[in-house]
């Protein structure tokens, strides 16, 4: 499976590498505001919440857990490579003299668009990551000349600055324990009305440059097929979740209805939406659903008592996760996230600009700028 997957990206990146060295899209901005749940927290919630993430996690690129749920670089992580920009630090990581002169990520995992609630994973929703910049924002101008300019960014970089999301696939997820089908779908305009607030409250502050994924095949992940599709009926010709993806699918067509009609409002902004859900079937299509790291073996390997690098006792036996010896062989990391591996493949194929609105694939030939 790997081979085929780096195959792809080999060939992709060779016939690129003779390409004259431009970028399809201006990706030249001095810093960037991120916010969104796991698909992009560097280590947000388990600094947050004083957790411990235990090894594999973060095995493959950081050789040690650094607060991603992947075995290492995450799609952001992999963008920032490709704006010549250092990863970016958690809001909520105090520890080492982090630098946020780059910009700050404010994401946290598990967090929803939706307000938390008392059995909410993560605290840290979409609401509070919007107030928490707002803090951020103050903190920087209230320092700003006082030598800690190389560790804050500069106050014109907060309307330069590039403001990405990737949040709402646990609203989605998350509902789907209480609510029928039907249910999780009536709540789908809601949820956007939250998130349309925090990008106006935004707006208002300055921030001109949107960069907003959709949610993923929420159908395909193993957590779901395990715990929603035990009945055959359930599930479609791939394998995955119906319901799940009916509920992705028509969630990104309502956020690009959004996100046209911003682009109508911010006259002086620029709005880019990203198909990531096309992006990540397709790789899911043609790739076992089986985790690397969890609990249970074929045919998922996900058990949702055991989370990867965990040891548990169930039925008065002590047992562990199994971590696969090649994890650039498979798509799912845990049974919930991506592995790093694919996080590549996804990063490529957004910079070839054929999955966003506004395109620009049109502006092809370029050349992708990441550090392997």
């Amino acid at each position: 499976m790997a081979r085929t997957i780096f195959f792809i990206l080999s060939i992709f990146i060779m016939i690129s590498s003779h390409w004259p060295t431009i970028l399809a899209v201006d990706l030249r901005y001095p810093a960037v505001f991120n916010f969104g749940d796991s698909n992009s927290d560097p280590g947000g919630l388990i600094a947050g919440l004083g957790e411990h993430l235990n090894p594999p996690n973060g095995e493959t690129y950081f050789r040690r857990p650094s607060g991603r749920f992947c075995d290492g670089r995450l799609i952001i992580d992999f963008l920032m490579d490709a704006m010549d920009l250092p990863f970016l630090n958690a809001y909520l990581d105090s520890v080492g003299a982090p630098s946020f002169q780059k910009g700050c990520n404010f994401a946290a995992a598990g967090s929803t668009i939706l307000p938390a609630t008392a059995s909410s994973v993560s605290p840290f929703s979409f609401g509070i990551q919007v107030d928490q910049f707002f803090r951020f924002k103050a903190r920087v101008l209230q320092l700003a000349g006082k030598k800690v300019d190389k560790y804050i960014p500069r106050e014109d970089y907060f309307k330069q600055g590039l403001y990405m999301f990737d949040i709402g696939q646990n609203d989605l997820a998350g509902a789907f324990y209480s609510k029928t089908e039907d249910q999780v779908l009536a709540s789908i305009p809601t949820i956007l009305q939250e998130f349309e607030m925090g990008i106006y409250k935004l707006y208002d502050q300055g921030a001109r440059k949107f960069w907003i994924h959709n949610t993923g095949p929420l159908g395909c992940l193993p957590q779901n097929i395990a715990t929603f599709g035990k009945d055959p009926s359930k599930l479609d010709e791939i394998g995955c979740v119906s319901s799940h993806n009916r509920a992705s699918k028509l969630f990104n067509l309502q956020l690009h209805a959004l996100c046209t009609k911003l682009k109508g409002n911010f006259t002086d902004g620029n709005v880019t939406y990203i198909d990531i859900f096309s992006i990540k079937f397709n790789l899911i299509s043609n790739f076992s659903r089986y985790a690397c790291c969890g609990y249970g073996g074929p045919p998922l390997n996900y058990d949702s008592r055991v989370a990867c690098g965990q040891s548990k006792i169930l039925n008065g036996s002590s047992v562990n996760t199994t971590v696969c010896d090649d994890t650039t062989e498979y798509i799912s990391w845990d049974g919930i996230h991506y592995t790093e591996a694919a996080n590549l493949y996804i990063s490529t194929q957004i910079l070839t600009g054929k999955y966003s609105d506004p395109p620009f694939s049109n502006q092809m030939p370029f050349l992708l700028r990441l550090k392997f």
